[in-house]
């Protein structure tokens, strides 16, 4: 079980983290969030650490891995302990979900992406939220005994988190941003949000919410795209009784034409950079430092 933490058992000091996905190279905006927060926790004597967020096994990759943790190092960033792996803790993502689950807040889903559409379709409207079209809430109208039997026939399925349920269990919510202040939490805006699938105990935002509790992160520093990602984040907290950090989300790095940095911007990976010549300096001053 995820244990329930309070801020009195934080440890002192600000511990920040990076956490990237091994599905291709960093590039320099990825240079410019560790920067970020490595500065931040060197800076306040803190603890710096590095993730990776591996959950993905059809797109993440062991080579994209070692050339991330390669470029932080040749960058001069250095973190405190032992890279944490999330597909090395799965049970623990599984915990939670049983938590939730005890808690009567998740339901499985059967429904593929033609499925939805075509429900959205038949409702003659649309509503959006931050990832796209909201799920149309299908699933959550089954009875037990049909989820149980589609289940049992090895039928693919996601869990799905029942959002309206669990705001009216954890009532209000809030969290502080450095930028925008106290911030009121409407998860709603994202409608059920899935949490896991048959075959992976978890998603983005289950496995980010439980992995700083566990490493006891106290300030998230991180891209402005990921800004409502943590009116998420803040309800499943409440409803694991896990702590609340702090949330830094900064700016995100573009180039000259103002189109923000990607994976696929081949060229300006720092393998790309650091194969053209560029010395770490260089690379930290296109980066912004």
């Amino acid at each position: 079980m995820v244990a329930a933490m309070d801020q009195s058992s934080r440890p002192a000091g600000i511990v920040t983290r990076f956490a990237p996905s091994p599905t291709g190279l960093l590039h320099l905006g990825h240079a410019f969030s560790a920067l970020v927060a490595h500065g931040r926790a060197r800076a306040a004597g803190g603890r710096f650490l590095v993730r990776i967020e591996d959950i993905d096994p059809g797109r993440c990759r062991p080579d994209f891995e070692a050339a991330i943790l390669a470029d932080l190092a040749w960058l001069g960033l250095d973190w405190d302990g032992p890279v944490r792996r999330q597909s090395a803790h799965l049970d623990d993502y599984r915990d939670a979900l049983a938590r939730l689950d005890g808690l009567g807040l998740l339901y499985p889903c059967f429904c593929t992406r033609r499925d939805i559409q075509d429900e959205v379709a038949r409702a003659g409207h649309a509503p959006h939220g931050p990832d796209g079209v909201l799920y149309p809430g299908t699933c959550r109208r089954l009875g037990a005994a049909e989820r149980r039997e589609r289940m049992d026939s090895g039928a693919p399925y996601a869990l799905r988190l029942d959002v309206a349920a669990a705001v009216a269990l954890a009532g209000p919510l809030g969290w502080r941003d450095e930028e925008a202040g106290v911030v009121a939490a409407t998860p709603e805006i994202f409608g059920d949000v899935v949490l896991a699938r048959k075959d992976v105990p978890t998603s983005y935002h289950l496995a980010v919410t439980v992995d700083d509790a566990l490493q006891d992160v106290t300030l998230v520093t991180r891209g402005a795209d990921l800004f409502a990602a943590t009116h998420v984040h803040r309800l499943l907290q409440a409803l694991l009784e896990l702590p609340v950090p702090a949330y830094a989300h900064h700016r995100l790095l573009t180039d000259p034409s103002g189109r923000r940095y990607a994976k696929r911007d081949r060229a300006l990976t720092l393998a790309a950079l650091r194969e053209a010549g560029r010395s770490p300096g260089e690379v930290r001053t296109m980066a912004g430092f």
